[in-house]
């Protein structure tokens, strides 16, 4: 076996851990996100076109924007997420942990913070508006990949080191999302973090519980505020008040029901026409549904489920738990936030404001988002 000197080549490759397979990524991983993204973008160009003439008198304003402001920023970090060693991340724990809560806060500061809707969850910076708590989300699985495979399965599986040490950090992340408030954002976390922490050993009783202690505090939350208990009336009766609460959910159903099995036509939804609430954010869903069909879309969720299946398959494979967790959490994040996305359209969930992963118009979550997918090929470099 050849033996390397002491030096800056070998310190060097000790750090990157540079093997014959670090240059091949999984391309069926990478040819499903970008398939996903380029649909994302070219439904974005129909969905936004109304909107952007009516609002900027330029009917392709919010895809430049969406460009410029999210898949621009977005690809810069992919690419350089997908070249540096993720286990340099590992080193940053804490760091990570410590920048989630700070970016949270943020939306708390005079001037700083903004309101959009009933949630303050916005940073206005030199003109440019943010979301923290969609960067938050890779924050807190860089965080939790790092602090659980730094433990003992033994240790996450025990009530007093495992249990609760993990609620607690839970409910620090949970807190400022609670006060925004942003529930949709916080069900998303929640579904993040409990499907890292099963999979570093949890037992299924604890996750339950935890379950069952997220229902109890959603119904606390839905009592305190009225807005909440509508949307959760619209929920169960969806025909009650078509004009008003149930505006929305009514207007989604339209246009996905007028879509048929091939829909109207790309380009041709009229539910876009200032019928759909947030048809560019949220409701995007309806309009792909409306335009191009029953068949497209149940394809658009195939390829979620893939997503998931090829994900798990690169957690498997992964050497080394810390890449394991982050694949989990990164493919947990897509495919809940789509699930609870899509869900909301067709009636299955509460409408929440979630974006639809790499569809949704959102720059702060397109670039999280394709930061993640960086971090992704980056781990299927090291472990295919």
């Amino acid at each position: 076996m050849r033996r390397f000197k002491i030096g800056k080549k070998n310190k060097f490759k000790k750090i990157f851990k540079v093997h014959k397979s670090f240059d091949k990524p999984d391309y069926f991983l990478l040819g499903l996100l970008g398939l996903i993204a380029i649909f994302g973008l070219v439904m974005l160009s129909s969905a936004s076109t109304v909107k952007s003439f009516r609002d900027f008198g330029d009917s392709y304003f919010l895809l430049k924007h969406q460009l410029l402001n999210g898949y621009l920023p977005g690809l810069i970090l992919f690419f350089i997420l997908a070249k540096i060693n993720y286990q340099r991340f590992e080193k940053y724990t804490v760091l990570f942990f410590i920048l989630a809560l700070v970016f949270l806060s943020l939306v708390f500061i005079p001037g700083l913070g903004a309101t959009y809707g009933q949630a303050q969850s916005w940073i206005n910076i030199g003109g440019f508006s943010v979301q923290p708590a969609e960067i938050v989300k890779l924050f807190l699985i860089l965080f939790l990949a790092g602090w659980f495979s730094y433990r003992d399965k033994e240790k996450n599986s025990d009530f007093w080191n495992g249990l609760v040490p993990f609620a607690l950090i839970l409910g620090l992340i949970s807190l400022p999302i609670i006060l925004q408030p942003d529930i949709g954002t916080l069900v998303v976390v929640a579904a993040i973090a409990l499907t890292v922490y099963f999979v570093a050993g949890a037992k299924l009783l604890h996750i339950l519980g935890l379950v069952l202690a997220g229902f109890g505090a959603f119904g606390i939350l839905v009592a305190q505020a009225p807005y909440r208990a509508a949307r959760l009336m619209t929920f169960l009766h969806p025909e009650i008040d078509p004009q008003g609460i149930g505006y929305h959910i009514n207007q989604a159903f339209l246009a996905i029901g007028s879509g048929g099995w091939l829909g109207l036509g790309y380009g041709q939804s009229r539910q876009k026409f200032a019928y759909l609430p947030e048809v560019v954010g949220d409701s995007i869903f309806a309009v792909i549904a409306e335009e191009l069909g029953f068949i497209i879309t149940a394809t658009l969720i195939v390829l979620f489920l893939i997503l998931a299946w090829r994900g798990l398959q690169l957690a498997q494979r992964s050497t080394d738990d810390y890449a394991k967790y982050l694949v989990v959490g990164i493919i947990a994040w897509f495919i809940f936030q789509a699930f609870f996305n899509i869900g909301a359209m067709l009636g299955l969930m509460p409408l929440t404001g979630i974006p639809l992963p790499f569809i949704s118009y959102g720059g702060t979550a397109m670039v999280a988002t394709l930061a993640a997918a960086g971090i992704l090929v980056n781990i299927s470099r090291q472990n295919t």
